[in-house]
């Protein structure tokens, strides 16, 4: 069986490392915001170009703690409206609801699956910011975004939980330093995931930092003294710790999965598979690598068949689930026609040619 991302293999190589930090943490026995968080905080930071991070619990909350924060200091108002990708996981949008702002769906350019500029100036009514989601581990076309966002005086805001460590080729700068405010999650299967759950806030805006900073720990910066009304949502030390360890082969592990990406794209040649624009450049980092086929049923059967694990990134459109009922009459056909021919193959740094020669062969044999 191919793997579709051993995250055992891919953690069993700091395995060592590890154990000396727990040991460590261990001993120091500061288990809340102690010093691996704020040395994390300090070393991503650095590693996106930012002048600050802050730790929190997971992606949703640092994507809502950044909205929260813009709320506190009157950069946004409940019931503002915020574009959003309609082509996102969901809990982009969960973020906008729940600050209480308002989503406006926008469809995706259907080559790089990415939100679409002409899109988003045709419903830029009302609009007070623009959140844009690196999916997939490819930047969304941020020269545009930023002109945009400039001109009509919005907030820029990046969803950049599958995207660590790309960078933009206009500039060179990295996703987290790409707009107003930056929103990263370590689940374990990203590119910088940690052993559970976890998240971050990049900016260079030192009152958002100092609001989120509040909002993350219950109001407060001095114990049962509350500012403002908080949530809990603080990275755990332990899972920083094991961070600030991965962090360190991040770049690597992004480079070997362009070099996996580039096999495919010049080895796969069957007409019935649609492969992921890629210009080559490292503003794609392949979080995923997501082809589309016309038959995705049959296609699925055929790798099983061929023991090639698969995943869906994403079965259903947000604006189709259950949970989102009042958006379920949007007509979004270039989502909607994107999340019923998608599909990811097997991609994680660990992955050896042999196996992706064969995912090659089986595909150019379907």
């Amino acid at each position: 069986m191919i793997k579709f991302l051993d995250l055992h293999k891919i953690n069993n190589r700091f395995r060592e490392e590890f154990k000396v930090s727990f040991s460590k943490s261990l001993e120091d026995s500061y288990y809340i915001l102690g010093n691996n968080v704020s040395n994390f905080e300090s070393e991503f930071a650095n590693y996106c170009g930012t002048n600050f991070c802050v730790g929190t619990a997971n992606g949703l909350d640092a994507l809502t703690l950044i909205l929260k924060g813009y709320i506190q200091l009157g950069k946004l108002k409940k019931g503002d409206k915020v574009i959003v990708p309609a082509n996102t996981f969901i809990a982009t949008i969960l973020s906008v609801l729940h600050a209480d702002l308002i989503p406006v769906l926008v469809e995706p350019n259907p080559n790089t699956y990415n939100i679409s500029v002409d899109a988003i100036k045709k419903n830029l009514d009302g609009v007070k910011a623009i959140i844009m989601v690196h999916l997939y581990g490819q930047l969304c076309d941020v020269e545009s975004l930023q002109q945009l966002a400039k001109d009509y005086k919005l907030l820029l805001i990046e969803d950049a939980a599958q995207a660590h460590g790309a960078i933009s080729k206009y500039n060179n700068s990295k996703a987290g330093n790409l707009s107003h405010a930056a929103a990263f999650s370590f689940y374990p299967s990203k590119n910088l995931g940690a052993l559970g759950d976890g998240g971050a806030v990049t900016t260079n805006d030192s009152e958002l930092v100092e609001v989120i900073k509040l909002l993350r720990n219950y109001g407060s910066t001095e114990k049962y003294t509350n500012k403002i009304i908080g949530f809990n949502s603080r990275l755990d030390d332990m899972q920083a710790a094991f961070l600030r360890i991965k962090l360190k082969t991040l770049d690597a592990d992004n480079e070997r999965r362009q070099e996996i990406a580039k096999l495919y794209l010049m080895g796969i040649n069957s007409s019935k598979i649609k492969l992921p624009f890629y210009e080559g450049a490292n503003n794609h980092i392949f979080y995923t690598f997501v082809i589309e086929v016309g038959d995705r049923l049959g296609f699925t059967k055929f790798l099983d068949l061929h023991k090639i694990e698969w995943l869906i990134h994403y079965p259903i459109p947000p604006h189709k689930q259950e949970a989102l009922q009042s958006f379920s009459d949007l007509k979004l056909p270039v989502t909607e026609a994107i999340h019923e021919r998608i599909i990811s193959l097997p991609m994680s740094p660990v992955m050896p040619n042999e196996d992706v020669q064969k995912v090659i062969d089986v595909l150019n044999s379907y």
